[in-house]
C-alpha cells in the first residue's frame, strides 16, 4: 500500500497544477455545497415539519415533482449544451439558481399551499441540469487524458462532499434556529447566497476555454432547440457505437436506482423508526448523510489505484459485489449502528461505480456529443433514482422497515456485478 498512497499523493499533486481544473472545481464546490443547503431545506419542510405526517409516498412524490419532469426532458438539455458555451452556462445558470432560491424562500415565509413550493423547487432543480451536465463535460478540457480518471476521482466525488457538508451546514443551522417556516427560510436564503457565489467564480475562466469547439457551436437558441430531436436520436446513435460506455451507462443506473430505494428506506427509519421527535430524526439523518458522504471520500481515494489493479470495469464490478454480499447482512436488522455501516458502504461502491462511468463515458464519447451523452446520463440518474423511490412507497410500510426490498436490492446489486463481470470478460477478447 505504500506504493499506492504514493501513487495518488503523485496524481493530486499533478492534478492540483493545472490552473484551470481548480477554477472548475471552485465552481462545482460552491454550486454543490448550495445544493446540499437548499435540499436539506426541502426536506425539512417537506418531510421534518411537525405540521405534516410524512409517508413513504409522500416523500416519493416529492422526488417525483422536483426531479422527474426535467429528467424526462434532460436531453433537451445536452443539445443546448453543445451549442452554448459552458463557462456561460455555469455562470448564468447559478445566478439564475440563486434569484429562483430567493423565491423559494419568499414562498416559505408565506405558507403558501404545497403544489406552488414544489414549482419553485422544480425551476431550480430545472438550472441543475444544465449545471451538472456542463461541469461533466467540460472536465477533459482543463486537464490531460492521462489525469482523467484521477481528476473524475476528485472533481465529482468532491462535489459531492460539498454537497454533504452543504446539508450539515444545513442541519445545524437548522439545530440552532427554533423550529417552523422562519427556519427553513433563513436555510433557503444561505443557499441563494452560496449560488450565488458560485456562478461568480465562473468569471475566473474564459468564456471560451471549457467548450465547446467553435466549429461544432451552434449559438442561435432557437435552432438548438428545433434541433433537439434530431440531436437526441444521434446522440444515441453514437452511444450505439460504444458498446462498453453503453453498458456501463446501464449497470450504473441500476445501481442508483438500488441507492435510491434504500435512501427513502433510511429517510422514514430516521422519521419513525428510530427516534421519537423531528429534531432526533433529522440528527440522525445528518449522521446518515455524513457516513455516506464519507464512502464518497474513500471511494475517491481507493478507485484511481482498484482501476489500475483491476481495470475499469473490474473494479465496478466489485463494487457491486461487495454492496450485494454486504447489504443483507447489515440492513435486515434495521438497528442505527448496522445500517450507517451499510450507508458508508454504499457511499463507497456507488461512488466508486460512477467515477468508473464517467471515465469511460468521457473517454469514449467526442466532444461534440458530451453533453447529449451526459444529459442522458443525468437524466436516466434521475429516473432511476425517482423509479426507486416509487418502488419502495408500495414496499415500505409506516415505520421504513421491509425485508423483501433490502433482499430485492442485493439482488439487482448482484445482477449487475455478473452484467459488468461478463462485459468485461468480452472487452478482454476483442482486440
Amino acid at each position: 500500500m505504500p506504493a499506492v498512497r504514493g501513487n495518488l499523493i503523485h496524481d493530486a499533486r499533478t492534478l492540483a497544477r493545472f490552473r484551470n481544473f481548480r477554477r472548475l472545481l471552485t465552481v462545482r464546490l460552491l454550486s454543490q455545497l448550495a445544493d446540499g443547503v437548499y435540499q436539506v431545506a426541502l426536506a425539512a419542510y417537506v418531510v421534518f415539519s411537525p405540521e405534516r405526517e410524512a409517508s413513504a409516498g409522500a416523500i416519493a412524490g416529492a422526488l417525483a415533482v422536483l426531479l422527474l419532469p426535467y429528467s424526462l426532458l434532460g436531453p433537451f438539455v445536452g443539445v443546448l449544451l453543445d451549442r452554448w458555451r459552458r463557462r456561460q452556462v455555469l455562470l448564468f445558470g447559478n445566478l439564475l439558481r440563486s434569484v429562483l432560491a430567493l423565491g423559494t424562500c419568499a414562498l416559505v415565509l408565506a405558507s403558501v399551499p404545497t403544489w406552488l413550493f414544489y414549482l419553485s423547487a422544480l425551476s431550480v432543480t430545472a438550472v441543475n441540469r444544465f449545471i451538472l451536465a456542463g461541469l461533466s463535460a467540460a472536465l477533459p478540457r482543463v486537464v490531460d487524458g492521462d489525469r482523467l480518471v484521477m481528476a473524475n476521482s476528485v472533481s465529482p466525488t468532491a462535489g459531492t462532499l460539498a454537497a454533504t457538508l452543504g446539508a450539515g451546514l444545513a442541519l445545524g443551522l437548522r439545530a440552532l434556529l427554533s423550529e417552523g417556516a422562519a427556519a427553513d427560510a433563513w436555510v433557503v436564503l444561505g443557499a441563494a447566497a452560496i449560488y450565488a457565489l458560485a456562478g461568480l467564480s465562473a468569471l475566473r475562466m474564459g468564456p471560451d476555454l471549457l467548450g465547446p469547439d467553435p466549429a461544432q457551436a451552434q449559438p442561435r437558441v432557437l435552432a438548438a432547440v428545433v434541433s433537439t430531436a434530431r440531436g437526441l436520436v444521434d446522440g444515441v446513435r453514437h452511444l450505439a457505437h460504444r458498446r462498453t460506455a453503453a453498458h456501463t451507462l446501464l449497470a450504473v443506473g441500476v445501481m442508483r436506482f438500488c441507492y435510491g430505494g434504500l435512501t427513502v428506506m433510511v429517510l422514514m427509519l430516521c422519521r419513525y423508526a428510530w427516534s421519537d421527535s423531528v429534531s432526533e430524526g433529522m440528527a440522525l439523518l445528518g449522521v446518515a448523510l455524513a457516513v455516506s458522504g464519507l464512502g464518497f471520500f474513500v471511494a475517491a481515494v481507493v478507485t484511481p489505484w482498484g482501476a489500475r489493479r483491476l481495470g475499469r470495469l473490474g473494479w465496478m464490478a466489485w463494487c457491486a459485489t461487495g454492496a450485494a454480499v454486504l447489504l443483507p447482512a447489515l440492513g435486515l436488522p434495521f438497528q442505527p449502528v448496522p445500517m450507517l455501516a451499510a450507508a458508508f458502504l454504499l457511499g463507497a461502491a456507488s461512488q466508486g461505480a460512477k467515477i468508473i462511468t464517467d471515465t469511460v463515458v468521457q473517454s469514449a464519447v467526442d466532444d461534440g456529443f458530451r453533453g447529449r451523452v451526459f444529459a442522458l446520463y443525468d437524466m436516466q440518474y434521475n429516473v432511476a433514482f425517482v423509479g426507486a423511490a416509487a418502488v419502495a412507497a408500495l414496499m415500505l410500510p409506516p415505520d421504513g422497515r421491509s425485508a423483501a426490498l433490502v433482499v430485492g436490492i442485493a439482488v439487482l446489486y448482484g445482477l449487475t456485478a455478473a452484467g459488468v463481470f461478463r462485459l468485461r470478460r468480452v472487452e478482454a477478447k476483442q482486440p
